[in-house]
């Protein structure tokens, strides 16, 4: 079966302070149909671009340079404003990171669904959809405004009406951000159930690598424009073959035993100006020797998933004896 998202090669550069800066050199992508994929990296990785990329959604100084995007067949890139329209809104439903600032503020809930339904659905199809995402009274979200709402009531109502299409791919961008701790795991269970319900795939853009653990099939970690390492979750998260994804999981809170510090990521993320010659994540990698800061490595396969490190077998070889050395 052919997978539902393919990106191939796509370049996007945005124009900006009198400089070009790219946001994806070469990126390399799949989604497969009915999972869910995990996309994370630091800011300025190039997670957001990539994941708007898939629906066009990209400001107004970022252009395709190059690549191709297809969803379910349709060419993203050269897809006329009427097709992209049509694609949007039968095929993918958006989830964004402040329910806040994605619901109208003037409008009461009930019009808004009306909206993201489309057509003159009763008020007992609003109703069913607002309970489908465990919204308990939803006479009352129906005649609340944005403000009326708690946050997780709010992004509640985000996912009812991203799935109100029953869209093939569901695109949430760090989807529980915004939300007290006490309720991303709930709010992403909803989620997921729902796009299980569906049968859709989703791709979540996220930071939080302990949440996402628990929800993706897959995870693709990204850094320099580029998708530097992507298998299945356990595999990455778990045994990691790149360094810089050893270096997200040792920063990350959550996994670090009593008394063990977590350990930043020295430097900052690269500003491309161009394409990369090099290793982009060589000035900050523990482990660089000449051979990265004078050559491009490509994604090649490595211990059942894909890296672009020149030396990915011997990382994977020291991830899994530190793992070891922790279980005894």
């Amino acid at each position: 079966m052919s997978a539902l998202v393919e990106i191939r090669d796509l370049v996007i550069a945005y124009d900006g302070a009198g400089a070009m800066t790219l946001g994806l050199d070469s990126a390399e992508l799949t989604v497969a149909r009915g999972e869910t994929l995990a996309i994370v990296g630091e800011s300025g990785s190039g997670k957001t671009t990539i994941g708007m990329s898939i629906g066009r959604l990209l400001p107004p100084e970022a252009r395709i340079e190059s690549g191709t995007i297809t969803v379910d067949g349709v060419s993203v890139v050269n897809a006329d404003a009427e097709a992209l329209r049509q694609l949007r809104r039968d095929h993918l439903g958006f989830v964004f990171q402040n329910p806040m600032t994605a619901l109208d503020p003037t409008m009461r809930i009930e019009r808004q669904m009306v909206r993201a339904i489309g057509g003159k659905p009763s008020r007992d199809a609003i109703a069913a959809l607002l309970r489908r995402a465990e919204l308990d009274d939803p006479d009352r979200v129906m005649r609340s405004f944005p403000h009326e709402l708690s946050g997780g009531m709010a992004q509640r109502v985000i996912i009812a009406m991203a799935i109100a299409r029953s869209p093939k791919l569901i695109i949430a961008d760090e989807p529980t951000a915004s939300l007290d701790a006490s309720i991303r795991e709930k709010v992403m269970e909803t989620l997921g159930r729902l796009r299980e319900e569906n049968g859709a795939s989703m791709v979540i853009l996220s930071h939080d690598l302990r949440l996402i653990s628990r929800h993706a099939d897959r995870v693709a970690v990204m850094y320099g424009g580029r998708v530097v390492e992507i298998g299945q979750s356990a595999t990455v998260l778990e045994r990691p073959a790149h360094p810089y994804t050893r270096a997200l999981i040792a920063a990350a809170a959550g996994n670090e035993k009593p008394g063990e510090r977590l350990e930043p990521i020295l430097g900052a993320p690269p500003v491309l100006r161009g394409p990369g010659l090099k290793c982009a994540y060589e000035p900050r990698c523990g482990i660089a020797r000449p051979e990265c800061a004078n050559n491009r490595p490509e994604a090649r396969p490595v211990a059942a998933r894909t890296v672009c490190c020149h030396f990915a077998e011997e990382v994977a070889a020291a991830t899994s004896d530190t793992e070891e050395a922790r279980t005894e």
